[in-house]
Parts: structure tokens; sequence; C-alpha cells
């Protein structure tokens, strides 16, 4: 077990899956701050979950000491990172790409302190660099370190092919730009440490070995696993959509129901990953049986959404999920849309309908089986027809409360 603070309890809590030398950077860390980058490409104008692992890395970096660097994707988002995917990504313009680069900065807020000093979080752009670059200097310079024969072995490249998918040249180069975003950190600000999720092992070792044969210097990658859910979903999407972490793109009610809603084999893992609890109350929580684990999966919803949302948006939500739950109110706090309120004059409008409109359920036909399953409800009433329409008479207090099995509840609001 590394001896580090961060390498120690990065280990610990299950970051890591990974290293290009384990020992090295073990010293690296405990001679010195390090400053150690994870790169984030612009496709939306939010992140979500399924980044959390490497923000929480990066946050536990600087809470033992070292700069956490955040390097946004300006130029990479141009062209494509082909690992772990089938298909190409669909190019953004310059306009999309610079609003979206906008809307991430605030994601990383409540992570990381930004500033000046040793271990203050720096977000750069590699925009800044690449978009200078000339082709034939960079093949002249770079290109001559690559072989296609090592570049056809990453599982980034090779799986893309053994599927016999397209892999365009525009994004075979992308291992090359992200080689050289790692040197170009390395001298612009001393970084020497990458991280990523396992399936970028191909272009952060790429990097490592591009940085010390053109600068002769020693510099780590370190990978986490690819996380999935016990049931083998993929993390950070629902039957909804991506779970994000900025309360534009999704109430932190919605956040702490997401977490609330974790598989009960999950929480344990969760609880080391996605908070700050220490690993010894966290194993006792994942410990508890039957009905109990339901209050370890609450207080990881709580303490998950407090890092993103702040601990007062936390403690509301929690509030306003046993309010809905225990006691079945429909409370002022639950999220809530508006909805014409001519739509819901004269007959109304399907039940099923409005289950998908207001984003409980993903298609009627799944509004259909909700309710055959008798688990969709108006103002906490089941619905036991198909066919049931839902009107302005079903209002109470100004809204009708829909509800799709014990912990998903939305209001709706005529205007």
């Amino acid at each position: 077990m590394p001896t580090a603070d961060f390498l120690h309890e990065a280990t610990a809590r299950g970051f890591v899956h990974q290293c290009t030398d384990t020992e090295g950077l073990d010293a690296a860390l405990r001679a010195a701050v390090v400053s150690g980058y994870i790169g984030f490409d612009c496709t939306a104008d939010s992140l979500h979950v399924g980044s959390l692992v490497q923000i929480m890395l990066l946050r536990l970096m600087q809470r033992h000491g070292h700069r956490p660097v955040v390097l946004m994707g300006g130029g990479t988002t141009r062209i494509g990172d082909p690992s772990g995917k089938d298909e190409s990504r669909q190019l953004l313009s310059d306009a999309q790409i610079n609003a979206n680069m906008a809307g991430i900065r605030k994601v990383f807020a409540p992570f990381l302190s930004f500033g000046d000093g040793p271990t203050g979080a720096i977000m750069v752009n590699n925009a800044d660099w690449l978009d200078a670059l000339g082709y034939i200097p960079l093949l002249r310079d770079i290109g001559v370190h690559f072989t296609i024969n090592r570049m056809l072995t990453f599982d980034s490249v090779k799986l893309r092919l053994d599927r016999e998918q397209p892999l365009t040249f525009l994004e075979f180069n992308y291992m090359i730009l992200q080689s050289y975003d790692f040197r170009e950190l390395s001298r612009r600000f001393g970084v020497s440490l990458q991280m990523g999720g396992s399936d970028q092992w191909g272009n952060i070792v790429s990097g490592v070995d591009l940085t010390r044969r053109t600068d002769s210097r020693q510099v780590f990658g370190l990978t986490t696993p690819l996380l999935t859910t016990a049931s083998g979903a993929k993390m950070g999407k629902t039957a909804q959509g991506a779970v994000w972490l900025t309360a534009d793109r999704l109430s932190p009610y919605d956040y702490w129901q997401f977490w609330r809603n974790t598989e009960d084999a999950d929480a344990g893992r969760f609880l080391r990953l996605f908070t700050e609890l220490p690993l010894a109350e966290a194993a006792r929580l994942a410990a508890l049986g039957g009905a109990e684990i339901n209050e370890a999966k609450k207080i990881l919803a709580t303490e998950a959404t407090a890092l993103a949302h702040g601990r007062a948006a936390a403690e509301a939500a929690a509030e306003t999920a046993r309010r809905a739950f225990e006691e079945g109110a429909a409370a002022d706090t639950l999220p809530s849309i508006t909805y014409p309120a001519a739509d819901l004059d004269e007959a109304g409008i399907l039940a099923a309908r409005l289950f998908v409109e207001a984003g409980l359920a993903a298609s009627l036909s799944e509004a259909r089986r909700l309710i055959r399953g008798g688990g969709a409800r108006v103002n906490d009433v089941p619905i036991k027809d198909e066919a049931q329409m839902i009107g302005l008479s079903d209002a109470r207090d100004g809204a009708i409360k829909l509800s799709a099995g014990k912990k998903q509840h939305k209001l709706v609001r005529p205007v």
C-alpha cells in the first residue's frame, strides 16, 4: 500500500486502477507538491455523474496538499476521442464549444478551490497551444515518436477496429494531441501526473513516453476503474436521461433522489468514492442489513448532494423526500413543471402522457406499464385505469402531484 497520503487514500477508496510507476509516484508525492491534471472535453454545457470519479479524485488530491489542474479540451473537442466509442463524435462549432466550456466551469466551483497558491487549482484550455500548431512541425517533432504498430495495440483503437467500426484519421490523431497536451502542461505548469478513466490508459501512457523521450522528465499516469452499477448499468445515466452536476440541468432534489435510489450492493462503494465520510464509517454503513441499508443510502444521497450543491440544498432535499415518502405530503419543494391550464381543462390529458411530459416515464409504453403495475399515483391515489384522464379538478393547492413508485415525484402546476 502506498504511503503518500493522497495515493494511500485514493487506493483505499477504490480510485486507483492502473499506475505507470506506483513506487515512483508515491515517492514524488512524499517529496513535494505534485501538479496533476485531468482533461474534460466540451461536448455539453455541463458534466454528469459519469465524470464525478475524476472530479472527486482532483478534490482528494487538493485535500492532501497537491495542485489539481483542470484541462478544458477547447482544442481536442474539435476532433473527438475515440476511446470507448463505436461511432465518431458529432463535430461541434467553435461557438458551441465555447458555450459548453463556460457551462462546465460552473461544475468545478463547489469541488475545488481555485487560486494562485501552491495548491490552488487552475483551469486551462488546450486550444491555447493546439490552435497554434503547424501540421508539418507536429509531424516532424512529435509524430516521429509514435509508431502505428503500437497505436494499434491500444484498446481505444483496437476495439473500434475489432468491431469493424470506422475510425477516422481525425480521431486517430487524438492520442498524439493528448500526449502533446501532457508535455505542454509539464513545460508550462510543471504538471507531472495525468489521471483519467481506464479507457484513457493508452493515451496517458503515450503522453508519459513522449515527455520522457523529448524532455527527459519523469512523469506519471494513473487511471481509475470504469464505473458501472451492480446491475451493469452505465454510471450517470437513467431512464430519464443524464444525471447532471449543475442545478440548472438537474435540481438538487432530483440529484439527491439519484443517490437515494442506489442499488443496495453499490452503497458501500459509492460512499467511499462520492462522499468524504471516514472509511470506517463508510464500511459501517455498508454493512447494514435489511431495511437499514436505506439509512446508509440516505446518508450517501445527502453527503453527495452537499458536495455538488451545498449543505443547505442537500438537507432541504432530504427533508422534502422525508415529507413526500413518509408523510405523503405534496411538499412545495418537490420538483415541478408548469403546464398550460387550457390543456388540462375540459376532458383533461391522458395520465400516461402527463407522466411522460413530467419526466416520470421515458415513453407512453413505459408509463402504461407503470400504471398496470400499480406504481403510478395522482395525489397519492393509485391510477387503476390506463385510460384515466387528469384535469384541473385534480389540482390541490395549485398543483397536481404525480408519483412513479415510492421515490419519484413531480408537481404539475397549471398556468
